[in-house]
């Protein structure tokens, strides 16, 4: 999944290496960053969501405290 976000802070990223950027820009590349962070963890909490931890022998060894995130909906399918 392309965050669209990615694209502009590339952008301001090459930019900032030619020249300094304008207070608008780095208050943009900054929520930008907030945004993409967000995202990120959205989508390794959509992935945890439906972790379960295997041993060798079969039996479920998912950690107490992930099981406990997943049931009770903290974590999002």
């Amino acid at each position: 999944m392309r965050i669209p976000e990615l694209n502009r802070i590339n952008e301001l990223a090459r930019k900032a290496k030619l020249t300094a950027l304008s207070v608008e820009e780095l208050n943009e590349r900054d929520r930008l960053r907030q945004r993409y962070l967000m995202a990120i963890r959205g989508q390794v909490n959509n992935s945890l969501a439906s972790v379960t931890v295997v041993d060798p022998l079969g039996n479920d060894v998912t950690p107490l405290k992930l099981r406990q995130a997943q049931r009770s909906g903290m974590m999002t399918n």
